[in-house]
């Protein structure tokens, strides 16, 4: 016979993440962030705490998931007919969204987890996201730098500002880096060494 996992996608595991990842969310917007619990969470949701435990192991995990969803990009990346437009239009909407409060605070919560998985998945997230724009570039004939060139010299600079620095990132600060991109980034590619 079929295993129910096989033939249900979702199901009653998927219902309870949803469950938990609303009511976290509408906790932090009613209640604020600093009142969140795993017994308080668990109530609010109709679950037991137990069952948050067992599937996010404790709050710092559950936050991280929920940042995460919120990091999935709801579309692709709007096409303006060159790869520098791509970006530039892609790196504005992103700085402007992670430089709020609450755009920061998705971010430590990703990295707060204790697993790395949820951060993998953010940047995994980020590179699905520069790979639609560089095919689409490399379709136009358009010379492409790697999505690894991408990460490392424009994303990676951007979120270490948002994260550590006393200042954000700003836009012209993103079209510094694209520019950079633009004549350094075709060849740079990670060294193994």
């Amino acid at each position: 016979m079929n295993d129910l996992k096989a033939t249900r996608p979702g199901g009653r595991s998927a219902r309870i993440q949803q469950s938990v990842h609303n009511t976290v969310r509408n906790l932090i917007e009613t209640q604020g962030r600093e009142s969140l619990n795993v017994p308080l969470i668990a109530q609010a949701a109709g679950v037991t705490p137990s069952t948050i435990y067992r599937r996010w192991g404790d709050l710092a995990q559950l936050l991280s998931d929920v940042a995460l969803e919120r990091m999935q990009p709801d579309a692709a990346p709007v096409s303006t007919g060159s790869l520098r437009g791509d970006l530039e239009v892609w790196i504005e909407g992103y700085i402007e969204e992670m430089t709020s409060d609450v755009g920061r605070t998705i971010l430590r919560d990703i990295l707060s987890s204790p697993k790395i998985e949820n951060a993998d998945a953010c940047a995994n997230y980020m590179r699905q996201q520069f790979d639609i724009m560089l095919e689409r570039a490399a379709e136009r004939g358009e010379e492409v730098p790697s999505s690894d060139a991408l990460i490392n010299h424009l994303f990676a600079p951007i979120v270490y500002r948002l994260l550590f620095a006393s200042s954000p990132p700003n836009l012209a600060f993103a079209r510094e880096l694209i520019d950079e991109m633009m004549v350094t980034g075709k060849s740079c590619e990670p060294s193994n060494s």
